[in-house]
């Protein structure tokens, strides 16, 4: 999709769809796939894979196919079991990667549409935490997670066709309402590191099951330090060896399929959005993160807002109104009316290396290396690794 601006100067014919991956699979369609190999009715996702009598997918938090690929040495099982990158949708974030995974869905039917999103009549919520973004406050009395996210998981498929299916993770999420809202209807298996983490899921794949692992720390580190930082590399290394003692292990007719939920780049521009007033004016409320942002604008201000963040942050973003978003795909195919207004009325994606900050109401967020959410190849694709026992 081209954009044509009715006034002359950078917006004229910019580039704003991702056209070179929709012929990839997206992340929403891993978990359908695996569940078509086991044998369960009306799943399949589009994505051919062996047949099995238990499978695995193992989510690792912010690995990046482009990174995989910089990264090779440190990582050489992962690099020999990928098989091709898939496409995580917009935007590049974990709660719509965990959401994708629970749902076999795009961010425009599950709803996760940010890291933080406004959610009408209860304001900004952050999904990680689920808290208040503007107070902190705690909203699991307001939101609960499975009417924000109400629609029947993977996993509760999964239990339906009479596979034991489990979530092995940190124990830290086991009760948190994020797992609620998309890991509903598998048992939890609280995990404390990479050994446990390894050993719960060899024990859940050697009976006819589904499961689901995580691991969380190299997206951590790739925020703390920066992907391809030696923290980073060391941090992959672990992970590296944590998936060939998975394989190594792996009992008969067993299939894992490792993936992650985005890639991450180093922001090396930042514009503090609170210092700058053009950006401000019209706008009642901020969603996203340092990479995509959703702006909730006055009633009214949407077209002036518009105008605003395209002259104000030029070729540094694709900025585009909530409808013309949808409208290019950037949501998937389709946006149920749930899920539209929590998208912003104007929404902005970041280009290169740039990052919209807001120093004082996102101190820990804006002073991060590492970002992802935008649409660039570096952020939207990650691998497919499989191995079969």
């Amino acid at each position: 999709m081209v954009i044509i601006a009715a006034e002359a100067g950078w917006w004229e014919a910019v580039w704003v769809d991702v056209p070179q991956f929709a012929d990839l699979p997206h992340l929403g369609q891993v978990v359908p796939a695996l569940l078509g190999s086991l044998g369960v009715p009306g799943e399949g996702g589009g994505l051919e894979l062996p047949e099995a009598r238990s499978a695995c997918v193992l989510l690792i938090d912010g690995l990046g196919w482009q990174l995989l690929a910089e990264h090779a040495a440190d990582a050489p099982v992962l690099t020999e079991l990928a098989r091709r990158p898939l496409r995580v949708g917009f935007p590049s974030t974990t709660a719509a990667g965990l959401a994708a995974i629970g749902t076999g869905l795009a961010s425009g039917e599950h709803g996760m549409v940010g890291y933080t999103f406004e959610v009408p009549g209860a304001g900004v919520l952050n999904a990680l935490r689920w808290r208040s973004h503007e107070d902190g406050s705690d909203l699991r009395g307001a939101l609960p997670p499975r009417e924000v996210q109400p629609l029947p998981t993977t996993f509760e498929r999964a239990a339906a066709a009479g596979l034991d299916t489990a979530v092995v993770s940190s124990a830290h999420f086991a009760n948190t309402a994020m797992t609620q809202a998309t890991q509903g209807g598998a048992r939890y298996a609280g995990v404390h590191a990479l050994g446990d983490l390894a050993a719960r899921t060899l024990e859940v794949l050697s009976s006819r099951a589904f499961c689901y692992a995580y691991h969380s720390e190299l997206d951590l580190l790739g925020h703390l330090y920066g992907p391809g930082s030696l923290a980073w590399r060391i941090q992959l290394q672990h992970v590296d060896r944590l998936v060939e003692s998975i394989v190594d292990g792996l009992p008969a007719g067993a299939l894992l399929a490792v993936v992650a939920d985005h890639g991450m780049v180093a922001v090396s521009e930042k514009l503090n959005l609170e210092d700058t007033p053009d950006l401000l004016e019209g706008v009642r409320a901020f969603g996203g993160e340092v990479r995509a942002r959703h702006v909730y604008t006055e009633p009214g201000a949407t077209p002036d807002v518009l105008a605003a963040w395209r002259s104000v942050l030029g070729p540094r973003a694709w900025v585009l109104p909530r409808d013309e978003a949808i409208a290019a795909g950037w949501f998937g195919t389709s946006v149920s009316d749930r899920v539209r207004p929590r998208i912003g009325d104007v929404v902005a994606a970041a280009t290169g290396t740039f990052g919209m900050v807001r120093e004082l109401a996102e101190a820990m967020e804006s002073s991060l290396i590492g970002q992802h959410g935008s649409l660039t190849e570096g952020e939207q694709l990650v691998p497919l690794a499989l191995a079969q026992g």
